[in-house]
């Protein structure tokens, strides 16, 4: 396999206290192995690898606030709590022994249905307005208290991800989640100040979260925001059909105090506005940027020949895509790349990148995801 030019993927990064080696994100991936909510040696030592492997920035996969019903499974890991915290610690301390930075991606799934249907979640499920999508009821719909008592626990889980020693966090805002339940109209029926007709009016809980959590950390450590125009519940789904309405959505948070904006779509290639700027314009992540001035991740099949919805079907390749991803690296649409399912096969992915060893990446392989390799 011929080598390819990447030096623009392995330039260091900064923004506040986050330093990075490379352009390279482990993305945030749900993998279901963390027993009673408590990540364990298993997890520190699945962390550890992608470090060693020289990921530049390491997301944890989504781990829940302390919230009653924060989580629709029994093994996604807890933020919070004696126990699970002492778990993230030992996670956090592996990552920096093996030279690595990490952020923990902090979670509430609102009304998103139990992954696994025998299980009972611990309370009432809650979301803006006890929907899980359009016209589809499920659980209760929060009351300010709880909307409060919910920031609180963001911010709580936030303080507790410095005090520990990582070095950002990432507040999971896409794919229908609860913080995302509040910017869709389709889950966000609420006549109170929470509610609205615009994006923006749906995003003061996010903006009021992002405050919080602000206070929580301080000015220097850094806040990530992951967000998508998808859902899990509609995958054609669009919150924002025009740049303004983009900016009318992403601005005020970032002005609240997000440093960067991790925006996830299905695949990285794709244009988000190709009506203005044609097949090969701006990605999400591209226009993330161009409306707001935050640095972005991007993010949606790097490394795969087929799309996140497509890929558990067998093996795919590792290398797939590269070249397109370095032209838009090399035109700064955006400032970092997100790596998912080539990294759950492959720890050392970005190592062989790096080295030009692109015949000797492991392609993704759905049978990977039943265990912590």
């Amino acid at each position: 396999m011929p080598s390819i030019p990447n030096d623009v993927l392995f330039r260091p990064f900064r923004v506040k206290s986050l330093e990075l080696k490379n352009r390279f994100v482990m993305a945030p991936m749900t993998r279901f192995h963390a027993p009673a909510g408590v990540p364990g040696e298993s997890n520190a030592a699945y962390y550890r690898r992608r470090a060693e492997g020289q990921v530049g920035l390491i997301l944890s996969e989504g781990t829940v606030v302390g919230r009653p019903a924060s989580r629709s499974h029994s093994a996604i890991p807890y933020f919070h709590g004696e126990t699970a915290l002492a778990g993230w610690k030992t996670v956090i301390d592996a990552v920096h022994d093996a030279g690595g930075r990490m952020g923990p991606q902090i979670w509430h799934t609102g009304a998103a249905e139990p992954v696994d249907p025998d299980w009972t979640p611990e309370g009432l499920v809650e979301s803006p307005s006890g929907l899980l999508a359009p016209g589809a009821a499920h659980g209760k719909a929060m009351s300010e208290e709880d909307i409060a008592d919910t920031v609180a626990a963001f911010a709580a889980a936030a303080a507790d991800a410095r005090r520990l020693g990582f070095d950002t966090v990432e507040i999971h805002g896409a794919h229908g989640y609860l913080v995302d339940q509040f910017f869709w109209s389709g889950t966000n029926d609420r006549k109170d100040r929470y509610g609205g007709p615009s994006i923006r009016d749906r995003s003061r809980f996010a903006a009021e979260l992002v405050t919080e959590i602000r206070k929580a950390v301080g000015p220097d450590f850094p806040i990530l925001l992951r967000v998508s125009q998808w859902k899990l519940k509609d995958y054609a789904a669009r919150l924002a059909e025009t740049p303004q309405a983009l900016e009318d959505w992403l601005l005020p948070l970032v002005e609240a105090g997000v440093d960067i904006l991790h925006c996830s779509q299905r695949r990285f290639w794709d244009p988000e506005f190709p009506e203005l700027d044609g097949e090969d314009g701006l990605n999400l992540a591209g226009w993330a940027k161009k409306v707001t001035g935050a640095p972005t991740i991007s993010v949606g099949s790097v490394g795969l020949t087929n799309d996140f919805f497509s890929s558990y079907g067998g093996e795919l390749s590792g290398a797939a895509g590269l070249d397109r991803l370095i032209e838009r690296m090399e035109r700064e649409e955006f400032d970092l790349i997100a790596v998912g399912r080539a990294l759950i096969s492959d720890s050392h992915w970005v190592e062989k990148v790096r080295a030009n060893h692109l015949g000797s990446m492991k392609g993704f392989d759905p049978a990977a995801i039943a265990e912590l390799i």
